[in-house]
């Protein structure tokens, strides 16, 4: 039997290492699904930290509502809250899975407030633990103004602008009392539009809601009592309701989407930094930056 070739051995230890790089590359950069209980499944979707960027919770979401397999969704919140686009979007998410007829629990961990709650509202049950902090339906937008300390240092601003309120909530100067105005005229727009996804989730009226969205937080115990939480439980308890709730005999199988390391390390860049991914894209870094101290829920 005649020997391989100098020339093959190449080629084949070439295939092996680009075959070894893919392999690694797809464990390391891909998502992979968790299967775990009994028969009937139910997805489990979890939103924690800060509200920054709704792209991967959307479509974990929207993979399980077109997936024939999924019968029902839990909502893990453990979040304080975030950008107001954000929380919006996951909302609607959850409003469109309810929408293809599969019911939605939402379960609340140690946190579930302002933009945490806004997601969780339409949701057709709601969890939380005793001492989940939750509520604060409300919006804040808050700037500084730098023109003191600059007039100290000696630095002046120079502004250019067309539109005479582009600069609005610059913190280089003080700002004018219409601007003020403007700004919370956007403030109580937005705010109406928390409570309005409120009393639509909860089967409430505005005027029942209005007394409880002031900002002000409740424990888990304190909002139910509210009617903004419907009953106390862990996790596991809000995956056997809502198996119960799609029809499932026994324990339902959990399914889980889980990021790949890279993602996670992304992920964690991104809470830290949220401006950053937009820096790179070109956008004005000060732009980024001043938006973090302007308006959340």
């Amino acid at each position: 039997m005649r020997a391989p070739s100098g020339k093959a051995l190449k080629l084949g230890f070439g295939i092996f290492v680009a075959l070894s790089v893919l392999v690694f590359a797809a464990s390391f950069l891909g998502v992979h699904l968790s299967v775990s209980g009994g028969h009937g499944q139910v997805a489990l979707v979890r939103v924690e930290g800060k509200i920054m960027d709704a792209r991967n919770t959307v479509e974990e979401i929207r993979r399980f509502e077109r997936n024939p397999r999924i019968r029902a969704l839990v909502l893990r919140v453990d979040s304080p809250g975030g950008g107001v686009v954000p929380s919006q979007e996951i909302h609607d998410a959850v409003v469109n899975f309810k929408a293809a007829g599969k019911p939605v629990v939402t379960s609340m961990g140690t946190v579930a407030a302002s933009g945490g709650y806004y997601v969780a509202a339409p949701s057709d049950v709601i969890m939380a633990n005793p001492g989940t902090l939750t509520g604060s339906i409300g919006v804040i937008m808050t700037t500084v103004n730098l023109e003191g300390l600059m007039d100290k240092v000696g630095v002046e601003n120079i502004t250019i602008k067309a539109g005479k309120n582009k600069d609005i909530a610059s913190p280089f100067r003080q700002m004018t009392d219409a601007e003020r105005r403007l700004l919370q005229e956007v403030m109580d727009d937005i705010h109406a539009q928390f409570i309005e996804a409120v009393a639509d989730g909860r089967g409430r009226t505005i005027d029942e809601v209005k007394p409880m969205a002031d900002g002000r937080i409740f424990s888990g115990r304190q909002a139910m009592e509210q009617g903004l939480v419907d009953e106390l439980g862990t996790l596991d308890e809000a995956i056997e309701k809502a198996g119960k709730l799609a029809g499932i005999e026994g324990r339902p199988r959990v399914v889980e989407f889980h990021p790949s390391p890279l993602q996670e390390l992304l992920g964690g860049a991104k809470q830290m930094f949220p401006w950053l991914p937009s820096a790179l894209n070109g956008t004005p870094v000060w732009t980024q930056v001043r938006a973090l101290y302007m308006m959340s829920l």
